[in-house]
């Protein structure tokens, strides 16, 4: 038999207490309206100044790169901005190119009444597998205004062919 259903009346909140979900709001929204202000002081400087942040990286430490197939070859290019040819390398090894390199940059701005320097450094190295039909000991780079080009020759023979094909009405 089923058993009747008793009703309990719910009281309402005290007046001088919030309810627990409400004052666990309150909490965290005072607890992160305070950092927001530290981190505001913290822009600010010592003195009230703009504090020296950290700038953020015109690139990241993964560079940007395209590869193209063309008839007779693919083309990479690597987009690093900021990379001295003298702190990058191209290795090919097996069946895989990799691609490693470092970005240091030093920027200093001097007026009267401030002094400001700002470095930028970082490392990166990404490698990629090359296809079989690649001749591997021909593969060339070439660096100028930050691009890094690589081109890999296709063995002969192994260049596409194109037919038509003609579509017929069913």
């Amino acid at each position: 038999m089923a058993e009747a259903a008793t009703k309990t009346p719910a009281k309402a909140p005290e007046a001088s207490q919030p309810p627990a979900r409400s004052r666990e709001r309150d909490l965290f929204g005072s607890l992160r309206h305070e950092i927001e202000r530290v981190f505001e002081d913290f822009d600010k400087g010592m003195w009230g100044f703009p504090a020296l942040r950290r700038p953020r990286l015109a690139f990241t430490l993964m560079p940007s790169v395209d590869v193209v197939e063309k008839d007779d070859m693919f083309e990479l290019t690597a987009d690093l901005p900021g990379v001295d040819e003298k702190n990058l390398e191209v290795k090919v090894s097996g069946d895989a190119l990799t691609i490693k390199g470092e970005r240091e940059e030093h920027k200093e701005e001097k007026k009267k009444d401030f002094y400001i320097s700002e470095r930028q450094f970082g490392a990166f190295e990404r490698s990629f597998r090359i296809p079989d039909n690649v001749e591997s000991d021909k593969i060339k780079a070439h660096f100028k205004n930050g691009v890094l080009t690589i081109s890999f020759p296709k063995k002969p023979g192994s260049q596409k062919t194109e037919k038509k094909i003609s579509i017929s009405a069913s």
